[in-house]
């Protein structure tokens, strides 16, 4: 296999495929080059960079089909999937920029209302407050249309993966990171060839400590305290479960196991607690789930 590493995305992405497909390595990055500069909130050429602001944009196709997307997941959650967070996360945290702790009377004031997001095909715009962050389904977004193009070049082995979301073209190992500490927590073998994959964590992005990270549960206004780590398994898209396992992570652990149960997906989810639960039917979709370790107690954000 022929493997490359890209810094796109705001993460490392690994794309490895046969050693006879090198143009088509090359052209999938080419493709997430395209979906990073429709949907990035950095890149001052990007859609919806331009979108926060200037409060109106056009649209390309990418920007608008992830904006589609993003107000159906809203809906299938019951608004915890809402890229509204952004007027916290891009507006009050900064994260990804010059990061800082958010002030308490800000989280409660701040706009996180997805209805103040208007769009058609061609153009979208912003009511006063609302800033957009589709970080919660992006890089899905990304595995999607790489593994679209992969496909329809009849490329049927390899892997692609933007940090904790990967797409397995065959069969493949896979294992899920202990969140807090050095190792692996389980490792797992699919079951079934084009199976998608996505890790959401709070051990990644944060200011001073887990206390304080990037996944913010839009009802409170504040950084979800419960999960360390959500891995879910599909054959479906990544874009749904990038987007699931986002919204699952700022449940209640009982909402959390329902939402999912709801959902044709496997997972695997891992609290700040370290007691773990595993679905019923993660068997459909892996060989064998071995956890190798225990986590340890964390309190870091009691």
């Amino acid at each position: 296999m022929l493997e490359r590493t890209q810094v796109l995305m705001g993460t490392f992405v690994k794309i490895s495929l046969p050693k006879e497909d090198t143009q088509a390595v090359q052209e999938s990055f080419d493709i997430l080059h395209a979906v990073d500069r429709a949907l990035s909130s950095y890149d001052k050429q990007a859609d919806i960079y331009l979108l926060n602001h200037n409060r109106t944009a056009e649209l390309t196709p990418y920007s608008y089909e992830a904006l589609t997307l993003s107000k159906k997941y809203y809906d299938r959650s019951d608004g915890y999937f809402d890229i509204a967070v952004g007027s916290i996360t891009k507006g009050l945290y900064q994260f990804g920029e010059d990061e800082k702790i958010a002030r308490e009377d800000d989280l409660s004031s701040a706009n996180t209302d997805i209805r103040g997001l208007h769009f058609n095909p061609n153009k979208a715009w912003l009511e006063k407050g609302i800033v957009i962050d589709l970080g919660g389904m992006g890089k899905g977004f990304g595995v999607d249309k790489v593994a679209e193009y992969l496909h329809d070049e009849n490329i049927t082995q390899g892997v692609i993966a933007l940090s904790g979301d990967i797409r397995c073209l065959d069969v493949c190992n896979m294992g899920i990171q202990n969140p807090f500490g050095e190792g692996l927590v389980a490792e797992f073998r699919t079951k079934e060839p084009n199976t998608a994959i996505s890790t959401s964590g709070n051990y990644h992005r944060y200011v001073e400590s887990t206390k304080h990270n990037h996944l913010i549960d839009p009802k409170k206004r504040a950084s979800q305290q419960l999960f360390a780590s959500i891995t879910l398994l599909s054959h479906g898209s990544n874009s749904d479960i990038d987007a699931y396992a986002t919204a699952a992570s700022v449940m209640a652990l009982e909402n959390a196991r329902l939402f999912l149960d709801s959902l044709d997906v496997g997972y695997v989810l891992i609290t700040n607690s370290g007691d773990q639960y595993v679905s019923d039917n993660f068997g459909m979709f892996v060989e064998q789930l071995h956890f190798t370790q225990r986590v340890p107690f964390s309190c870091e954000t009691e």
